[in-house]
């Protein structure tokens, strides 16, 4: 049995997120990719994209990519998606962005 935590919906998510990768024998930017892609295709809230933000970074992708990626699906997933991901994208970019922002206050 597991043991109890404060945050199990985190937790879990994080648990299912290193299975993943671990299971999974995609070099990290197709990794990333693909989750992007996924994130779009379900039509995932900003929130979804934050946890992506980081590792899409240390995988070494670009702002291009991610476009591509959106292009590449726009006729699969359909236009309201690809333009509510880009949205989000963008949101979770500012999110991200303000966090690191007010950290960075905090330091001084």
């Amino acid at each position: 049995m597991a043991t109890a935590s404060e945050t199990p919906v985190l937790d879990t998510l994080a648990a299912m997120t290193v299975d993943s990768v671990e299971r999974c024998r995609l070099a990290p930017e197709t990794f990333m990719l693909t989750r992007i892609a996924a994130l779009a295709a379900s039509d995932a809230p900003p929130i979804s994209y934050i946890a992506h933000i980081n590792p899409a970074i240390q995988a070494g992708l670009t702002a291009e990519q991610l476009q591509d990626v959106l292009v590449a699906i726009a006729p699969v997933v359909g236009t309201a998606r690809v333009m509510t991901a880009a949205g989000n994208i963008a949101k979770a970019l500012g999110i991200t962005i303000a966090v690191a922002d007010t950290e960075a206050q905090r330091q001084v």
